[in-house]
């Protein structure tokens, strides 16, 4: 190659460069170097290299348009140049070049453009395969920190609920029967205690997220212990049924359902008795739980978050929750959760 040969050669390469952040300007720049260079009669080589990297990365670049244009130029400029100008280009005395030259020319064009379009195929279906991965992790996220935020809302809620009537009672008992002050007092403990250790399962999971939990999850084998914690509320809770051995995301569900309704027993009824019927029949479990009131504010039958927060679990097992207040007065919460017991097995 002459000096000029050289130039046009280093520029079709150098302008690679900025092949990513412009490749049709670069596209176009590579297919007028290749034509300068074919048309003053230098030979075939290095040069079409540059223009099929250009001509690749445009296509993937989402350019597919433009690198078809400019491709069938180049295609174009080439036959116009060997077989209607090399009368008149360098060197003197040169034919015109076979037709079967054309075909693989033609063949190359074509060729470079299917793998490149292939190339972008895929690329975009990577790219759609990482964001649908980054939105399932998005929505898992949001899951959890829901299901973190409802454990959250449901104990603290009871605990709070039951603490906050035991330090009623131990204020009003305190000079008249100080005995029955500690008592309150003594639950009070009691009970801060158990939540503190429940908040403290929770967010275990956060600052070890797939880790074992330490302890287990509560379960209808736990619903003494709400009878118990209503009764030093001042609520005596009747329970009729036997609770079925339930699988634990089940078991786990159905008792947080019990505890935000006897909690907004405690907290929005003046009633003093209330009931748990449980009930396993056909593969469900049927909850009941009803007071007879009366309610003793606007927000009678509990908060909107808790019972939001009673829909969501069950919901989350295929089951439904009715909730409101009955003909007679009170309030009744009434759950069906599709489940298979043990039992059913």
């Amino acid at each position: 190659l002459d000096p000029p040969g050289r130039v046009l050669l280093l520029l079709s390469g150098v302008v690679l460069l900025w092949r990513w952040r412009h490749p049709v300007a670069v596209l176009w720049g590579t297919v007028a170097a290749v034509l300068l260079y074919l048309g003053a009669g230098y030979p075939y080589g290095p040069v079409l290299l540059t223009v099929a990297v250009a001509g690749f990365t445009a296509v993937v670049s989402g350019r597919r348009y433009a690198a078809w244009a400019a491709m069938g130029t180049l295609w174009a400029g080439h036959l116009l140049t060997v077989h209607v100008l090399y009368r008149w280009l360098p060197p003197s005395g040169d034919e015109a070049a076979p037709w079967t030259e054309e075909i693989v020319v033609a063949t190359w064009v074509v060729a470079l453009l299917a793998v490149s379009e292939l190339a972008r195929v895929r690329r975009e279906q990577w790219a759609r395969e990482r964001a649908e991965r980054a939105r399932a992790e998005r929505r898992r996220a949001d899951e959890e920190r829901l299901r973190i935020a409802r454990e959250l809302h449901d104990v603290l809620a009871h605990s709070i609920s039951v603490i906050n009537v035991q330090a009623g009672v131990g204020l009003a008992l305190l000079d008249r029967d100080p005995e029955q002050a500690r008592t309150a007092l003594t639950t009070i403990k009691a009970k801060s205690k158990e939540a503190l250790g429940e908040v403290r399962q929770v967010l275990d999971t956060l600052r070890a997220p797939g880790a074992a939990p330490r302890a287990p999850a509560p379960g209808l084998d736990r619903l003494p212990e709400l009878v118990e914690q209503a009764a030093s509320a001042g609520l005596t809770v009747t329970v009729e049924g036997e609770p079925p051995r339930l699988p634990p995301g089940a078991d786990l569900a159905a008792f947080r359902i019990v505890q935000e309704a006897l909690t907004n027993v405690v907290r929005h009824s003046g009633a003093r008795e209330a009931r748990v019927h449980i009930e396993r029949r056909d593969g469900r479990l049927r909850l009941l739980v009803d007071d007879d009131g009366p309610a003793t504010g606007a927000d009678a039958g509990g908060t909107g978050n808790g019972l939001a927060g009673m829909r969501e679990r069950a919901a989350a097992l295929g089951g439904t929750i009715e909730a409101g207040t009955r003909p007679d007065g009170g309030f009744r919460v009434f759950a069906v959760l599709p489940i298979e017991t043990e039992e059913d097995r």
